[in-house]
Formats: C-alpha cells, sequence, structure tokens
C-alpha cells in the first residue's frame, strides 16, 4: 500500500503545483489575482551577454524587469513579483521551478539579445577592445511547445509582438537565419515570434510561459537606447498592457 499511497501523494501535490495556471488558462484568469512571476535572465556572477560599451545583459535584464513589475502592478497585477530579487544565478530550469513553487499563474522571463560570434567586429571604447554588431536589431519573442499550455502561451507572445509594434518598436529576424546556433522558427512573421522549444525556462514551467529579448545590446545605436528610461517604459508598458489584453481573453474562454 506504501508505494500506491506514496504514488497519490505525488499526483495531488503535482496537481496543487499546476492549478492557479490551469485556472489562469481555463478561463478564470482575473488581473487581481494573478500572479506574475517576472524573471530577469541571468544573474550578477553569470551575466549573460556583453553589451558593445562592455555592460553585463543582467544589469539591463534586472532593470528592464523591474519596470514590467511596475507597469504591471499598475495595470491592475498587485500580485506582480520579481522573481529572484537576491540574483543568485539560478539556472533556467530552477528559474522555472521557482516559479512553480511561487504558484505563479504567469512566468515573463527578461533578456537581452546578441548575435553569432561571426558577426561581430571590434572597436575602442574608454581603451579597451570592445565587440559590437551593428547588423542587427531589435527585439525577439519566443515560446515552448514543450510548456503545458504552448497555446496560451503563444497567444501571449503574439499580443507582446502587436502591443511592441504598436509602440513603433520592430523585431529582428536574425535568430531565423540557416546558421549554427539560430535556425529558430519564426511562427509570426508579423509580430516577431519563434519557437524555441530547448528554453528550460519555459518548457519546465507549470504556467504559460514567454521569454522576452528586448533589444540586441550589441548593436551600438540600440545599447544607447535600451539603456536609458525611455524604451525600458515604452517595452514594460507594452508588455503590461499585453498581459491585460491576454487575461481579458482567458476570461472570456
Amino acid at each position: 500500500m506504501r508505494p500506491v499511497l506514496a504514488a497519490l501523494l505525488s499526483l495531488l501535490l503535482l496537481a496543487a503545483s499546476v492549478a492557479p495556471a490551469a485556472a489562469a488558462a481555463g478561463g478564470a484568469c482575473a488581473k487581481a489575482a494573478l500572479a506574475v512571476a517576472v524573471d530577469a535572465g541571468h544573474g550578477p556572477n553569470v551575466p549573460g551577454a556583453t553589451s558593445a560599451r562592455g555592460v553585463p545583459e543582467y544589469d539591463f535584464n534586472l532593470r528592464l524587469a523591474r519596470d514590467v513589475v511596475s507597469a504591471l502592478a499598475a495595470a491592475g497585477f498587485p500580485n506582480a513579483f520579481l522573481l529572484d530579487p537576491k540574483g543568485v544565478d539560478l539556472p533556467p530550469a530552477a528559474r522555472a521551478a521557482k516559479a512553480n513553487a511561487a504558484r505563479a499563474g504567469l512566468l515573463l522571463s527578461i533578456h537581452h539579445d546578441a548575435v553569432q560570434p561571426q558577426f561581430l567586429e571590434t572597436w575602442n571604447v574608454e581603451g579597451r577592445t570592445r565587440r559590437y554588431c551593428d547588423r542587427y536589431a531589435g527585439y525577439s519573442l519566443f515560446f515552448s511547445r514543450r510548456n503545458s499550455f504552448a497555446g496560451q502561451s503563444l497567444a501571449l507572445a503574439k499580443g507582446i509582438g502587436r502591443e511592441l509594434t504598436a509602440a513603433g518598436l520592430a523585431f529582428t529576424r536574425h535568430h531565423a537565419a540557416d546558421l549554427p546556433g539560430e535556425r529558430r522558427e519564426l511562427v509570426d512573421d508579423a509580430v516577431g515570434v519563434y519557437r524555441y522549444d530547448g528554453l528550460a525556462v519555459l518548457a519546465g514551467a507549470h504556467m504559460p510561459a514567454v521569454l522576452v529579448e528586448a533589444g540586441v545590446i550589441v548593436n551600438r545605436d540600440e545599447e544607447l537606447e535600451l539603456s536609458g528610461p525611455q524604451r525600458r517604459q515604452k517595452t514594460a508598458q507594452a508588455i503590461a498592457r499585453a498581459v491585460a489584453v491576454w487575461c481579458d481573453g482567458e476570461k472570456g474562454r
């Protein structure tokens, strides 16, 4: 009997962990109740890409993630929260697990983009050699078919893309290039949504999840935009509007 009881207990725990996401995805999305986990990708010790002027990606991610939390709160989502406020360099799968443990109903992972090494050139910044690429610029959005709520994730990603486009931002197509490290399926050619099943932070989440690459920080001009409050606020507010529209749509399902 003990193995049977253990199996039943595991099933009950699993059901409890996915219940908030199931409620949001099944038509019960309520702004005041929806817990939105906002993940600032990478961390202070493993900071991700490096910008054209030598700034770690994590610095960009954290600033924008905080703005997204604030924009969501202003849009009527008081339970939006920063997933890793202390910056403990969680690996991607652990970020999904942390969102699951927090019983979040939605996960947004915030990142900033780079390019494949063969496209990088060098320049001198304050006496140091840095690498840059001005060929590509723009945001991109990713969802995973391995996510338990892939359909809702895709719908939200498209909504974010529509809001970013309406705000005057363009997306980058370089992730669809026929190159090693790219070759991502561009599933929405109008608003920049890609499919990337191997993203562990999305695949392991028990709720709808989208990864946002807010722009290309190795592009010298776009890096300056992304560093400023105007671009961050424009992006954060577009994300918050998209989440609100998505939530209203889920209520009507």
